[in-house]
């Protein structure tokens, strides 16, 4: 059953899913297939408390598609595949098809929900990439979202992507891709993974020459329960070896924890964290330091939400 509704002059459709009686729909899925291909109408999807153990896709051409949750620690979408994973073929499934969502269509958002990648990997020998949400879409916000997993939690792919007061946590690389995607007022933890040394990178950022903007973290907290000086800012990814995918990050007006590494950035596959755009601006807390690579006032100027979004200014703090 759908439900239309008027607000103002504007039209959209709501309906919920809920794993009793009270809902449209008992599945996140069954919700989204009910929505018609090359959709213009604005869609809000309400979830019910509740763990929705299923891998989620919301394909290209379903655009303004809300998800809605009844509480962030609550309604929780999860799954627990991982890279490893064998396929009917012999090989493995890789990074790309790990993921518990995949978000393809432009002017997606979310709110108020915990979505999430239950792999433990203490069940593999080695570690393995599992990754809780892939986003590759123009116009996707974020907001209250917590993001779980270990490696690779957050796969933002391409497009334009932006994130306001969520939670994401990992251990490797949990924070990467070609995205130009901007991180403001959340809490960014670093999982320990009980080395004195190194408990891994929070983002691996694999931005195209020609962009001139990667990843922004703006007015946020980076936090860990690991030793201090044993977590990197991040590192370079070059997907396929390629030579083009030259890394952009900053890290502008944070708060930086104990758990910071004093170098900040390190090399990947062979690939230098220096000819990296690796760059900070104003950080402060015990894992700040003025030696690594900084903007000058005027530089950081350029370094704004709308600059990184193409243009497009998000609503903040909804």
């Amino acid at each position: 059953m759908r439900i239309s509704h008027d607000v103002g002059k504007s039209v959209y459709l709501r309906l919920t899913v809920a794993q009793d009686s009270r809902g449209n729909f008992h599945t996140v899925q069954q919700a989204i297939d009910s929505i018609p291909e090359n959709n213009t109408t604005p869609v809000e999807i309400f979830i019910k408390n509740g763990v929705y153990k299923e891998r989620i896709t919301i394909p290209k051409d379903k655009p303004f598609i809300t998800l809605i949750g009844e509480s962030v620690e609550s309604t929780i979408l999860t799954y627990d595949n991982h890279a490893k994973l064998p396929t009917s073929e012999g090989g493995i499934i890789g990074t790309g098809k790990s993921a518990s969502v995949y978000l393809y269509a432009n002017d997606f958002t979310a709110k108020n929900l915990t979505m999430e990648n239950s792999f433990n990997p203490k069940r593999l020998s080695g570690e393995t990439q599992a990754v809780a949400v892939y986003a590759s879409g123009e116009r996707m916000s974020f907001y209250h979202i917590r993001f779980l997993g270990n490696q690779d939690t957050l796969y933002v792919g391409s497009g334009t992507q932006y994130f306001n007061q969520c939670y994401i946590e990992g251990d490797i690389d949990f924070i990467f891709g070609g995205a130009r995607a901007v991180f403001e007022e959340c809490e960014i933890f670093s999982l320990d993974r009980g080395s004195d040394i190194d408990n891994g990178y929070i983002s691996a950022a694999s931005t195209p020459i020609d962009e001139p903007f990667g990843f922004l973290f703006i007015n946020n907290r980076f936090t860990s329960s690991a030793p201090a000086g044993t977590v990197y800012l991040g590192r370079p990814w070059h997907p396929g070896g390629d030579p083009n995918a030259i890394a952009s990050v900053v890290f502008k007006n944070n708060y930086l924890g104990p758990h910071i590494h004093p170098e900040g950035w390190t090399d990947m596959s062979g690939f230098s964290a220096k000819e990296a755009r690796f760059y900070e601006y104003q950080n402060e807390g015990p894992g700040a330091n003025p030696s690594r690579p900084q903007l000058t006032d005027e530089e950081a100027k350029e370094f704004t939400v709308e600059h990184v979004l193409k243009g497009w200014i998000p609503e903040a703090n909804r």
